[in-house]
């Protein structure tokens, strides 16, 4: 990673959005990074859009707000496309990563004329065949992991794993999955 980076999620209540933004932040830091990872809350039901932020880098940081203008954005819900402004201040050196079935010729045009990169992966694809049921923040923390290359994949996935291991402790049935769903995310994502 070249310097501090800022992300922000967009999701909905119970997607695990505020969970994976909170992972990556834990993991970061478990490998020498200063990091950020917080939630803003707004009306706490399941459904309702949620946002959540990233600030991960190689030095200190000192600010402490939401973020305005990341270099990244996560989208967990494509529905979010349609009432919320999920490039609002995205760099176009940037990227966003969206959770879809479509193809991304399809999404670019609800994108409010984002010129930066634009990648998609199907994590509810991803999520039935390893976990078999529907649980899109594992494939999504993997996929922004790729596409901001803030870390390497095996130093990120033996870090998920120790992760999982403690807070999957009374159902370690549930651990394989979820690495596989990391794992298969780092394909998908295109």
């Amino acid at each position: 990673m070249k310097k501090n980076i800022e992300i922000r999620w967009h999701g909905r209540g119970g997607q695990g959005a505020k969970t994976a933004a909170l992972l990556l932040a834990d993991v970061a830091f478990n490998t020498g990074m200063h990091v950020q990872g917080f939630p803003e809350y707004g009306p706490e039901r399941m459904g309702a859009p949620i946002t959540a932020y990233n600030r991960i880098g190689d030095s200190p940081i000192r600010v402490h707000s939401n973020i305005y203008n990341p270099d990244y954005v996560v989208v967990v819900d494509e529905t979010l496309l349609h009432s919320v402004d999920v490039t609002k201040g995205l760099s176009k050196d940037g990227a966003i990563v969206i959770n879809t079935t479509k193809e991304k010729d399809e999404i670019i045009p609800l994108l409010n004329g984002y010129e930066g990169k634009v990648y998609i992966i199907d994590a509810r694809k991803v999520s039935m065949a390893t976990l078999g049921k529907y649980f899109p923040n594992s494939p999504m923390l993997a996929a922004i992991v790729k596409v901001a290359h803030i870390m390497d994949e095996e130093v990120f996935l033996s870090q998920m794993e120790a992760s999982y291991q403690h807070k999957f402790a009374k159902k370690p049935e549930v651990i394989e999955g979820n690495m596989n769903a990391l794992k298969m995310a780092f394909e998908e994502v295109k």
